[in-house]
């Protein structure tokens, strides 16, 4: 490995099918007003909202209701999320959904005691904060973003047209984190293989950078190939505790932190999908697998080494005889086989998208490098070509 990194992770989780007992362990650290963050209700239909009140409730909390959090959590819901945190002096915010509830709620952490104005401040000029921070506990519904032991949140501003995440410091990382994978069982179908493949490319994000012999690396191939195996068994039957544990796992895995050390990371895939998100409010996951393949296949002559040993060790194709080139491609072609078997959509046309938006879109893409090639703004508009 090279460079000089530094590691902390500062979430404690309780993982398992009984693990939301472990409340109770956590409660009693936290003063008596808590914010209840969630999303649509669902959480109300499948009796996990009834199950957590009444442990709020045996652990003689104040609760205060935060709901209908939207799957790109927006700057307006913040707002609202701010006023209420204020009005009730609000000791502890509790979310218990998906990524996007766990985004909202760290959004929310740092801006009640923000003397500024928090999008600004942080998604904007990406300050990190300077005031008190409310403790955060996440209660995962959703496997994907691994949101629950990081540190990052996204935001969206309409009126701007921006989609943009701060990856804050480890103090603003969720305090506890409860992963109870049956909790992801009355998840539809869409909502299911989009997290799965939001935790693929968080991979393949810190994967494809770097030359080097990297132990990062191979903890990543490790990760994606059980995601590869446990996705098929989900799809198969939804109910498989084996492998909705192990999606669940891997996406925890997959973005905290661990597997980008000594990587330099290439986040090219999620900028171009959160630009394509701000302008459409379409599901992450499918955003993401609407842009990766005309992505990689345009960085594909720069990293292609890395593109070879891909399809070799990730896909398990037998490269022998064929050219770096040849080898890259068979990987990437498999990695859109596998797509399509989970029905993921690959076309932003199908997410919204139109010509017109093209330059806008491009426009609101953050350029960043770390990757194999750091792109022009004119790459960009031809990859959302492509991708229509």
């Amino acid at each position: 490995m090279l460079g000089n990194f530094s590691y902390v992770n500062a979430t404690k989780l309780y993982f398992g099918d009984d693990s939301l007992k472990y409340l109770n362990n956590e409660l009693p650290k936290y003063g008596k007003n808590v914010q209840l963050v969630y999303g649509g209700g669902s959480i109300k239909r499948n009796g996990i909202y009834d199950a957590v009140i009444d442990i709020l409730r045996k652990n003689g909390k104040n609760v205060v209701e935060d709901g209908g959090v939207m799957p790109n959590p927006t700057v307006d819901k913040l707002y609202d999320g701010i006023k209420t945190a204020r009005e009730n002096n609000i000791d502890l915010i509790l979310a218990v959904g998906g990524g996007s509830c766990c985004d909202y709620a760290k959004a929310l952490s740092v801006s009640v005691n923000c003397k500024d104005d928090p999008w600004d401040k942080y998604y904007i000029k990406f300050e990190d904060p300077d005031c008190e921070i409310i403790p955060v506990g996440c209660i995962l519904t959703m496997a994907g973003t691994g949101s629950e032991m990081n540190a990052g949140s996204v935001i969206t501003n309409h009126a701007q047209k921006l989609k943009i995440g701060h990856v804050f410091k480890e103090n603003v990382m969720p305090k506890f984190s409860i992963l109870n994978p049956v909790f992801t069982y009355s998840l539809p179908k869409r909502q299911m293989v989009a997290g799965i493949y939001d935790i693929f490319n968080h991979i393949c994000e810190q994967y494809f950078s770097g030359d080097d012999d990297n132990t990062s690396d191979y903890i990543a191939e490790g990760l994606m190939k059980s995601l590869i195996n446990s996705s098929y068994k989900a799809l198969e039957n939804p109910e498989d505790y084996e492998a909705r544990s192990n999606i669940m796992w891997t996406a925890t895995w997959a973005l905290n932190t661990l597997i980008s050390r000594g990587k330099s990371t290439d986040w090219m895939v999620h900028m171009i999908g959160q630009a394509v998100g701000a302008y459409t409010d379409a599901t992450h996951g499918m955003t993401l697998a609407a842009v990766s393949l005309p992505y990689y296949r345009m960085i594909m002559p720069y990293g292609i080494k890395k593109f070879r040993r891909f399809a070799e060790q990730v896909w398990q194709i037998d490269t022998s005889g064929m050219t770096d080139k040849q080898a890259a491609e068979a990987g990437l072609n498999a990695l859109e086989t596998w797509m399509n078997n989970l029905g993921l959509c690959l076309r932003t046309g199908e997410l919204g998208v139109d010509e017109y938006m093209i330059d806008g879109i491009a426009d609101a893409t953050i350029i960043l490098n770390g990757g194999y090639k750091v792109l022009t703004k004119d790459e960009v508009k031809q990859i959302l070509r492509e991708s229509l």
